[in-house]
């Protein structure tokens, strides 16, 4: 007998929207069984109830047995065998039909009552548990929601035990359940095979026996035919009884699952996470904005493709697209009192969608997943080796903004190694430092935001896989002796010096203003500018490092602009010397000149903005 199509079991757990799709074509499946065993039932009955109109009932029985092919069973894989067995006693029936009389008892026996057996135990067995199935899958929504609407106040914990062990008790009802229900009906692919075929064979012993004429007729054709039939229907008796016991075996083992399965945010204290995923997949809440104060949260089946975020609903075929992830950004937010949620904000800015996990280890890998997407890694020829390497660098790139000090400290050794770098190499454009700092857990400062100085490593790995070069923003030809410079927009406000990446618009490195102790354009080469940074030392010291660029502007501009946000540092205090001295600034035509002084946003959202100078390095 050919394959019979199953539903997973090992699946039933996860209850993703491709078992939930694959489901629904059982069910119509089913759905058409269903109808067709009654509309053949029907006609038997008719058989067996109508004596003096036997002909009209065997012509249309012959005529329904047919209608087997056309009934476009969802799963018709393997139904060849059948439909050809009853086009061959659909004949028959057409050869007994002038023969056949009162067979009252002997049909009920064996032709009506297998068909009603079947449609009694199996079909409305089916019917059963796709209703308890409906059941535990509402109770479990209505869990999960109350679930995910916990506050994260610790006086809670009560509720949140109790509210956690309803959720595990209606995701194993919901299991159970579904259970026995992909059980139910994979097996109904085999009964529904011998449900076709029993009653006729029944029909046709009947027949031959009641009929002697009609065994002399054809007997001998019909015993090897039926013989052969009887031996299909006991192998196919055989097939489900071996799957029924797999089944059955499978169900223990999954049954038998540590209880942690069912349990959300189970490992809550020290959770396994995987930071080197390139793709994700799982149930996440949306937050949907219904009004001006009013929000919703919709629970959804979200996965990653390539670069993009796709959102599946349950019963659809397939998913839609809800975010571009590329040169994206993304953040844990707290929004409306919810645990584990993060928000997806677009290269350009804007906030894009807010997401709630239903765990801390799903929150921070479907983090850590959008970040290694948004950094085109995927791209590469070996994208987990790449995310695995990125990683590693970023754990040295993570600097909590309350924390900056701290991250000074611990980076003054490889501030000395940095600094004989620049003293044996000053003839390089572009300075490289290496620095060795703590755990990033012991930098960052609970409820503290997160700014990320990345050194842009994804940048490289791009290049090189590739295989584009960088050009050179100036026209001018690159000696392949020195190492590629990297290109950075060098921001100069009235409190810090900040180079930023130019794609993602992470700050690459900052460094206060009151630290720049000496700064100076070359005297020959206008484009070169360099400033000397004062560095403490743990030992309460302090040293000197120097840093060295070539701008695509004057470096007496830049140099304006840093004495002009010290001048603003120094007359602070006093307002009506920074406002003459900010009327004094002039401007230019061949720059943009923007000073931020770190002020609130304004109304709008925006920060407020005094004249100064941009430059570009």
């Amino acid at each position: 007998m050919p394959a019979v199509d199953k539903l997973l079991l090992e699946e039933a757990l996860q209850d993703s929207p491709q078992t939930r799709s694959l489901l629904s074509v059982f069910e119509e499946d089913a759905g058409t069984l269903t109808d067709y065993t009654n509309q053949l039932l029907q006609a038997m009955q008719r058989v067996y109830g109508a004596q003096n109109e036997m002909c009209l009932a065997t012509q249309q029985l012959s005529k329904q047995l047919l209608a087997y092919e056309k009934q476009n069973f969802a799963l018709g894989k393997g139904d060849e065998e059948v439909i050809s067995t009853l086009h061959y006693f659909s004949k028959v029936v057409d050869e007994l039909n002038l023969l056949h009389t009162e067979l009252a008892k002997q049909l009920a026996d064996t032709m009506v009552l297998p068909i009603i057996q079947f449609r009694e135990k199996d079909l409305t067995e089916v019917s059963t548990l796709k209703d308890l199935f409906g059941l535990a899958s509402n109770e479990h929504d209505l869990s999960m929601a109350k679930y995910s609407r916990l506050p994260k106040k610790k006086e809670n914990e009560k509720v949140k035990t109790e509210v956690g062990k309803e959720v595990a008790a209606a995701r194993r009802k919901q299991h159970l359940s579904s259970l026995q229900y992909y059980c139910a009906l994979n097996a109904l692919q085999y009964r529904k095979q011998m449900a076709m075929m029993e009653p006729m064979i029944g029909f046709a012993h009947g027949q031959i026996n009641f009929f002697k004429k009609g065994a002399e007729m054809f007997s001998k054709r019909m015993d090897s035919f039926l013989s052969s039939v009887a031996d299909m229907v006991q192998s196919i008796q055989v097939e489900l009884e071996a799957e029924a016991e797999k089944m059955r075996v499978s169900q223990q083992e999954l049954l038998s699952v540590d209880e942690s399965v069912y349990t959300p945010d189970s490992d809550v204290a020290a959770p396994q996470i995987n930071r080197n995923l390139i793709q994700k997949a799982g149930y996440l809440n949306l937050r949907n904005k219904t009004g001006l104060v009013t929000t919703t949260w919709e629970r959804l089946y979200f996965f990653t493709q390539g670069g993009n975020l796709m959102c599946q609903p349950r019963g659809a075929v397939a998913g839609g697209l809800i975010q571009d992830l590329d040169n994206c950004s993304v953040m844990a937010v707290d929004c409306e009192d919810r645990r584990y949620c993060f928000q997806i904000t677009t290269p350009n800015g804007k906030s894009g969608i807010i997401l709630q996990a239903e765990s801390r280890k799903e929150n921070e890998e479907w983090i850590c997943a959008i970040n290694n997407i948004s950094r085109q890694i995927y791209l590469t020829d070996n994208p987990e080796a790449v995310a695995i390497k990125l990683n590693q660098t970023a754990l040295q790139a993570v600097t909590p903004i309350t924390s900056f000090g701290k991250k000074q400290e611990s980076s003054c050794p490889s501030q000395n190694l940095k600094n004989s770098e620049m003293e044996n190499e000053n003839d390089k454009i572009v300075p490289k430092a290496t620095a060795s700092l703590p755990e990033a857990e012991e930098l960052i400062a609970p409820g503290t935001p997160i700014q990320f100085d990345i050194v842009l490593p994804a940048t490289e790995f791009l290049d090189q896989n590739r295989g584009s070069r960088r050009t050179n923003p100036f026209g001018e030809t690159e000696d392949e002796s020195f190492p590629e410079a990297e290109e950075s927009h060098l921001m100069v406000t009235s409190q810090s010096l900040r180079l930023i990446d130019p794609q993602t618009q992470v700050s690459r490195a900052n460094f206060e203003l009151t630290s720049v102790t000496q700064f100076a354009a070359h005297q020959e080469n206008k484009r070169l500018v360099g400033f000397v940074i004062r560095v403490p030392e743990s030992t309460g010291e302090e040293s000197l490092s120097t840093y060295i660029f070539e701008s695509n502007s004057e470096g007496e501009k830049i140099c304006y602009a840093i004495n002009l946000g010290k001048e603003i540092i120094e007359v602070q205090k006093d307002p009506e010397a920074l406002a003459q001295l900010m009327l004094s600034i002039p401007l230019t035509n061949d720059g943009k000149y923007v000073l931020l002084n770190d002020q609130p946003d304004d109304d709008d959202g925006n920060p407020n903005e005094h004249r100064g100078a941009e430059s570009e390095a």
